[in-house]
């Protein structure tokens, strides 16, 4: 099955200081090379610390910020290419559901404007834009009296709802899942989870699920993707990834995630120190400087994502 999406050595840079009394510039590799692809239907889930660099991928793959380098191939169109007004036609295509369900509201608006708003921006007349309006609001979960309410008026899980109404607005095919439940109760976490679940079950959605909770990743994805400082440092189908991590940060994120069986003792991988700054990297494999099997071989050069057989991907020196 061809890729829906297929990014490539993706970059985001930022040039930091400079001009000031001869100052020299330093650049801050937010994203460093990063490439990995979706099939149509699939979920990737993309997981590391805060500041890793994964909420600027998925910015980049909806073009809300400008990559530094690299492609993003979206139903085998090249969208890093495209001018305003054919990424706005691409649009259709890839839509997000944010992080926080009620900042990402407008809260003057009632509801079923905010879910009717791309479909007024894309010409459908007011007849369909009704039908269709209600027709989200059931497939939710959200009853139909509910669009004359304004945001305020709604629970959190009720108010993610709504923001999955407009991500599904104009039927894409892609759909960027940036922290979606991270902002709600646990017990609401899982009825957005499965929610989102029945839906690519039901329209065949590929999701691109950005978070650091391990335990919703393990449960919606169906591969995952870890990154660190930048870069993907492991990359294989859940069931491998859980139960046989290769990757020293990949084993010390899941021994450092809560189990869900009390009793089950699990050996602790402890890293030292804190994540480098992106602006001021190490040399050589970015993790080696808190890699508990770290060699002075390791200083010597970044390591390529490699393929380990069985679609696992792999960058250490050592693995």
């Amino acid at each position: 099955m061809s890729a829906l999406l297929e990014v490539s050595d993706l970059k985001k840079h930022y040039v930091l200081g400079g001009g000031l009394f001869g100052k020299p510039q330093r650049r801050l590799a937010a994203v460093d090379g990063v490439s990995f692809s979706i099939a149509p239907g699939e979920t990737l889930g993309l997981v590391g610390e805060s500041g890793c660099g994964k909420s600027t991928t998925a910015k980049m793959i909806l073009r809300l910020i400008e990559p530094t380098e690299g492609s993003i191939v979206i139903d085998g169109e090249d969208i890093s290419t495209l001018g305003a007004g054919a990424m706005r036609r691409k649009r259709r295509d890839v839509q997000i559901i944010f992080q926080d369900p009620y900042s990402s509201l407008n809260p003057r608006m009632r509801a079923g404007d905010i879910v009717a708003e791309p479909l007024r921006n894309f010409g459908m007349d007011k007849d369909e834009v009704r039908a269709r309006v209600a027709s989200l609001f059931d497939r939710v979960g959200l009853r139909p009296d509910y669009t004359q309410r304004f945001p305020h008026e709604f629970s959190g899980g009720q108010r993610q709802r709504l923001g999955i109404a407009r991500a599904l607005a104009l039927g894409p095919k892609l759909i960027v899942c940036d922290e979606p439940v991270s902002a709600l109760d646990v017990s609401v976490q899982a009825q957005v989870i499965n929610l989102l679940t029945d839906l690519q079950k039901e329209l065949g959605i590929a999701y691109l699920f950005v978070a650091h909770d391990l335990a919703v990743v393990e449960h919606i994805s169906h591969r995952v993707a870890v990154m660190y400082l930048g870069r993907i440092v492991e990359i294989a189908d859940r069931e491998t990834l859980f139960s046989d991590p290769r990757h020293p940060y990949t084993q010390a994120l899941l021994s450092a995630a809560p189990s869900a069986h009390p009793r089950e003792k699990k050996e602790r991988v402890l890293l030292s120190g804190d994540a480098p700054s992106p602006a001021s990297p190490p040399s050589g494999c970015p993790f080696r400087t808190r890699c508990p099997i770290a060699e002075p071989g390791c200083a010597a050069a970044v390591p390529a994502l490699r393929e380990l057989g069985g679609g696992r991907r792999i960058a250490c020196h050592l693995r």
